[in-house]
C-alpha cells in the first residue's frame, strides 16, 4: 500500500451502500485516503433516502453519480470492499478484499436506512484504523 491507500466500494447499483461508505470514508479519512465507488449494474441516480440519511450526519453525497465498475478501478485500488455484488468483481492478486453483508437500502424508508448507515460508519472507522498508519489524536 502506498502512503495514500485507495479504497474502492462496490455494490450492485452504486446508489446506496457504496455511496454511503464512500461518503463516510471521505469525511473521516480526509486527504489521507483515495476513495472510489462503482456498481456492477449502476442506477441513473443515487438513492434519495441514502442522501437524506447521510445529510443527517452532515455528509453531502448529492454530487456523486453512480459509476460502472471497471477493471481499472479494481487494479488501482489497494482495498476493494464489495457489498452484495457477488462474482461481478474482478480479482487481482495482492489486493485486500472485504465483503460487507449489508441490507440493500433500495426501496426502504429512512427508518430502515439509518441502521444500515450506522453499520457502515462503524465498518469505515474500523477500516481506517487498519489501513492508515497511526495518526496523532484528531
Amino acid at each position: 500500500m502506498s502512503d495514500k491507500p485507495t479504497v474502492l466500494f462496490v455494490c450492485v447499483h452504486n446508489a446506496g451502500r457504496s455511496q454511503m461508505a464512500a461518503g463516510y470514508l471521505r469525511a473521516l479519512g480526509g486527504d489521507a485516503v483515495e476513495v472510489l465507488s462503482a456498481g456492477s449494474a449502476p442506477k441513473d441516480a443515487i438513492n434519495p433516502v441514502a442522501v437524506e440519511a447521510m445529510a443527517e450526519e452532515g455528509i453531502d453525497i448529492t454530487g456523486n453519480t453512480p459509476k460502472v465498475l471497471t477493471v481499472d478501478a479494481v487494479r488501482e485500488s489497494d482495498v476493494v470492499v464489495t457489498m452484495g455484488c457477488g462474482d461481478a468483481c474482478p480479482i487481482f492478486p495482492g489486493k485486500r478484499y472485504e465483503d460487507w453483508e449489508l441490507d440493500d437500502p433500495a426501496g426502504q424508508g429512512i427508518e430502515a436506512v439509518r441502521p444500515i448507515r450506522d453499520d457502515i460508519r462503524g465498518r469505515i472507522e474500523t477500516l481506517l484504523t487498519e489501513i492508515l498508519p497511526a495518526r496523532g489524536a484528531a
